[in-house]
């Protein structure tokens, strides 16, 4: 089901093509893929993501209904607004979810994808990501995943001290790996591959790593203690016998968080090797989560308080035409009356402040008749009642 950047405009393409969905937005990470739609229909569209999917992936969509979450409404608003806060990652609070909720809307938006709806939503989305870093603490400590794999290493192993490692992959989160690894104290030398070789001598050169070529992987891993990898290849880089130069007597410990997996799993099953995953990482973070976890219920009021407001900004922004709308009407009225009436006023004839006086007056009395219908329209838009008010105008105004 993962959308790299290569499927990523076929994908949000095939998707806006649906007869329920208008708008589309896709935020694939090693934890997730979400398809976030503005649906004309509900079950429809549910139904055309659904589709999609099956179609992307090949698969038939009886074999992974059960596995499918919906949100629509105030629901999906909130679910964004935690997968920004990291309430919704492996390693809670984690830093790197804002910069992909990020990418996915700007992503989408540059596509052509993301409309007014959308874009609003994920604008404030990031909003809420970045004030709940800023008022709580939900990101002390090992913040991202790629810290947590570097970590969750240290912890299997007892120290990287000394320990030559091999970093599979140059994007985000190798990077992000390698960056750990180079601030980690007494770590010996660590190697960068990635199927970019200048990508790779780029990120060596960074950290005072060593870049070794992608064809290279094989030789390169019978001399080192630890491969940390997560590439964005959608297929198995590493396969059993790749690893058959390497002797049994030397354990390896590698660290697969790539989503889909970089490493066979059977691998793991190799004298002297160990193999960890997501699910591996999502328990060892659970584990450090006591020191942030009293910061949940704050980040929750955060996050509660932005979805009213929010939902006070979008029921604004759908009245907000019609009141426009009947304004205009109003003004024009009051503009065709006075110029009915100029010659009678010998309108050409009154100075600068009595010019001003009719101005204000004829202005105040199209104000105070239009304030109360405005406010009772604010106050019931997105209600049936709000429906019935903006019916009525319409009708009444001929808006």
């Amino acid at each position: 089901m993962t959308v790299n950047d290569a499927r990523l405009p076929k994908a949000l393409d095939d998707l806006c093509a649906r007869d329920n969905v208008s708008e589309a937005a896709i935020l694939s990470t090693c934890m997730r893929t979400e398809i976030y739609v503005v649906a004309e229909k509900f079950h429809a569209a549910l139904s055309e993501v659904r589709d999609f999917l099956a179609e992307l992936s090949f698969t038939a969509p009886e074999d992974f209904s059960d596995h499918l979450y919906s949100f629509y409404e105030d629901g999906a608003v909130r679910h964004l607004f935690r997968v920004s806060s990291g309430l919704d990652s492996a390693v809670v609070g984690e830093s790197e979810i804002l910069g992909q909720v990020k990418d996915a809307w700007e992503s989408a938006r540059s596509l052509n994808a993301c409309g007014p709806v959308l874009g609003g939503l994920f604008r404030h989305a990031v909003e809420v990501g970045k004030r709940v870093r800023s008022e709580t603490a939900i990101g002390r400590g090992t913040a991202s995943v790629s810290q947590a794999a570097v970590a969750m290493a240290a912890e299997r192993l007892g120290t990287l001290e000394a320990k030559r490692l091999l970093v599979l992959g140059a994007g985000d989160m190798g990077e992000g790996m390698a960056v750990a690894l180079a601030g980690s104290p007494g770590v010996g030398e660590v190697l960068v591959a990635n199927r970019t070789p200048e990508r790779a001598a780029a990120l060596a050169g960074r950290i005072g790593g060593r870049a070794v070529p992608l064809g290279d992987l094989s030789a390169a891993l019978a001399d080192v203690d630890v491969l940390l990898t997560s590439t964005g290849s959608t297929s198995t880089l590493l396969e059993a016998s790749e690893l058959e130069a390497r002797p049994d007597d030397r354990p390896l410990l590698i660290v697969d968080v790539a989503v889909p997996r970089d490493v066979d799993p059977a691998v793991g099953d190799l004298p002297g090797v160990t193999l960890l995953d997501m699910d591996d990482l999502r328990v060892f973070a659970e584990q450090g989560l006591a020191g942030r976890r009293n910061e949940i219920a704050r980040v929750n009021q955060i996050i509660d308080a932005e979805c009213e407001r929010y939902a006070g900004a979008s029921l604004a922004r759908e009245v907000a035409p019609l009141v426009v709308s009947l304004r205009e009407s109003a003004e024009s009225v009051r503009q065709g009356e006075l110029e009915r009436f100029r010659a009678r006023l010998d309108y050409d004839a009154l100075d600068e402040r009595q010019r001003e006086a009719v101005e204000a007056l004829t202005r105040g009395i199209v104000q105070k008749l239009l304030h109360e219908p405005t406010v009772r329209l604010k106050e019931a838009a997105g209600s049936p009642k709000g429906e019935r008010l903006a019916e009525a105008l319409r009708a009444l105004f001929d808006l």
